[in-house]
């Protein structure tokens, strides 16, 4: 006589790979009614990836079970975007199962790198995908926006010239095929919402549409980022790791977004040193 063995349905993971963004240069040109900040940047996504895998949980003690390894991410776990991107879409599709997701952290946090947007963003695709959920990218845009200002952009994922709080989105041409990229973090977590305060609002006189479409060695006397004022007077070792960048022989340097993160364009077959600390996350990333 033989024994049935009672089948277990399996649900493959799906993994996906959210990237990081630098900002070619940033406005804030004036603070509207609402709260938020009108501005002008060109988001540039970067091959530095966190990892997020995704399953249905076939034995859930909660509707969402999230686990994170790697880089410390600091506040409340229930305050990440990916448990918010997933409740967002179970919202709006009470069918969907209990989700046990894990995120694997490399993106420094606080950094101006939008690590924590990218993860939200990906996070509805990663669902949308693995749930055939059938969501078009102009309503996944809508849904990151309800995210975080930074994230629409990467549902695009492409260079874009953006305006508004970051969600109206022109995709740009950037040719940097002839440089590479250093990012250096010093390890500072700083808050977007804190130095927004310590801002004033200044409208510009040349876009950063223009100024991105002149040589790269142009962008140091035009391409300004306004956090770097009152980052740097707050925290004048990030000025200092933009000093020695310049130092070391960097053709454009900056603060990457509005997070302790700077990085410096390099042509591509250029020596890279600068003295430094070690303890620094440091990445030298090529251009595609």
């Amino acid at each position: 006589m033989t024994r049935e063995i009672p089948f277990k349905k399996i649900h493959p993971p799906v993994i996906i790979f959210p990237n990081c963004k630098i900002n070619l240069g940033l406005n804030v040109i004036r603070k509207r009614r609402d709260g938020f900040h009108d501005i002008e940047t060109v988001f540039y996504p970067l091959a530095i990836q966190d990892a997020l895998e995704a399953i249905q949980n076939d034995e859930p003690k909660e509707n969402i079970q999230f686990a994170t390894s790697g880089l410390m991410i600091k506040g409340k776990t229930g305050d990440n975007l990916c448990i918010k991107a997933c409740q967002l879409l179970k919202d709006n599709f009470p069918q969907l199962p209990p989700v046990k997701m894990h995120l694997h952290k490399t993106i420094p946090s606080g950094a101006g790198l939008g690590g924590g947007s990218a993860d939200g963003a990906f996070t509805l695709k990663l669902l949308n995908q693995k749930f055939n959920l059938g969501l078009s990218t102009e309503k996944l845009l809508d849904y990151a926006l309800q995210l975080g200002s930074d994230c629409p952009f990467f549902i695009i994922n492409k260079p874009c010239f953006a305006t508004g709080r970051g969600e109206f989105l022109e995709p740009v041409s950037v040719e940097l095929s002839a440089y590479k990229i250093v990012i250096i973090n010093p390890g500072i977590h700083i808050s977007t919402s804190e130095v927004f305060f310590l801002l004033t609002p200044v409208p510009t006189s040349k876009s950063i549409k223009q100024i991105i479409q002149q040589p790269v060695e142009t962008w140091r006397k035009e391409l300004e980022n306004d956090f770097e004022k009152p980052v740097f007077q707050k925290y004048p070792e990030i000025q200092n790791i933009k000093d020695e960048l310049y130092k070391a022989g960097a053709i454009y340097a900056s603060l990457a977004g509005s997070g302790s993160t700077v990085y410096s364009i390099f042509a591509k077959n250029q020596v890279t040193e600068f003295s430094l600390s070690s303890n620094y996350f440091i990445k030298i990333l090529t251009v595609l």
